[in-house]
């Protein structure tokens, strides 16, 4: 096991310098001048000299090579320095403080909703394979996949404000402050994220599920007399949840990505959000640091994945 461990982590290190490398290069070669976006205000109407903007371009280091841009900037996260804001000076650490708490809150409330829903729906429309209930629940599945995310949000918020008068609280408490107030500002914006990731899940535990039950051990406990709640709760379900657990991971590393589309639909003051704020004045830190911890987290879940996996199945280490 120890080898196997050694082996995942140096291969995540050369994946993780590539994720900072790609996000780099596609912040270099995308259009506009953070400097000249700066410099021209919110509405692009504010006066400034070509010295005002030479100077600004010196200070912020776009005119240096791109090498050593990059090196800088990796020097900087060693140190775990994330730098600062173009727009506003503040540090970007101070910015991930305050609202990486709540796209974690946004996306493991969107995941739980997703396991609790999915998994048990899956097992019960593979132990009723082809009845009408399983049909039910194959086509909410399928509308989920089909159904964009912000499509699903937009369709909440109009439910909730014709048919309940509910809408997107102005303000925001966070967890730490009015637990119970936090959750029950993200219970609707969760539902909505965790849609899609439902019929996934309630897709994958079907097919394993109706794959397990064929097999030998299963008509043997069967054969013995165990009551079906006994087959399928005790040995059907143990070993069907094994390939769930490794699509699970990676479906919450995608819930991270996914919130930005949910807090700006339901004003939720996250990471994403910001994401959005920062995209649409170009600042360069905050969108590659950001894009950078949700793609590095992505791969930290990927390797527990492959860990866990490893750990489960014994056979998974010798390839």
């Amino acid at each position: 096991m120890g080898a196997y461990i050694i082996r995942r982590i140096l291969t995540f290190i050369p994946s993780a310098i590539g994720v900072t490398l790609i996000i780099f290069i596609i912040m270099r070669i995308v259009p506009g001048d953070p400097a000249l976006m700066i410099l021209s205000g919110a509405d692009g109407e504010s006066t400034y000299t070509q010295e005002d903007y030479l100077l600004l371009r010196s200070q912020m280091g776009l005119d240096d090579p791109l090498p050593t841009q990059y090196l800088r900037w990796m020097g900087e996260l060693a140190r775990l320095d994330l730098g600062v804001s173009l727009e506003d000076d503040r540090p970007i650490s101070e910015v991930f403080k305050e609202r990486f708490p709540v796209t974690v809150q946004l996306a493991l409330l969107g995941f739980l909703s997703a396991v609790v829903m999915g998994i048990p729906i899956g097992i019960i429309s593979a132990v009723r394979q082809d009845s009408n209930l399983d049909y039910v629940f194959r086509s909410i599945a399928i509308f989920g996949l089909a159904m964009p995310t912000f499509f699903v949000g937009l369709i909440v918020i109009l439910v909730l404000s014709v048919y309940f008068n509910w809408f997107p609280p102005l303000g925001f408490k966070n967890l730490w402050e009015d637990p119970l107030k936090s959750i029950q500002q993200l219970v609707w914006p969760a539902l909505a994220l965790g849609f899609s990731v439902n019929g996934t899940m309630m897709r994958m535990m079907r097919a394993q599920m109706l794959e397990v039950i064929q097999e030998d051990y299963i008509r043997t406990a069967r054969s013995k007399g165990l009551s079906e709640r006994v087959v399928i709760n005790r040995h059907a379900v143990k070993n069907a949840m094994l390939p769930v657990i490794t699509v699970a991971g990676t479906l919450l590393g995608g819930l991270l990505g996914g919130t930005v589309v949910i807090e700006m639909i339901f004003s939720i003051p996250g990471m994403g959000r910001a994401l959005i704020d920062a995209i649409y004045v170009r600042d360069i830190p905050i969108i590659q640091t950001f894009i950078l911890i949700i793609a590095l987290i992505y791969l930290f879940l990927n390797l527990l994945i492959d860990l866990t996996y490893g750990w489960l199945n014994p056979r998974i280490r010798l390839t």
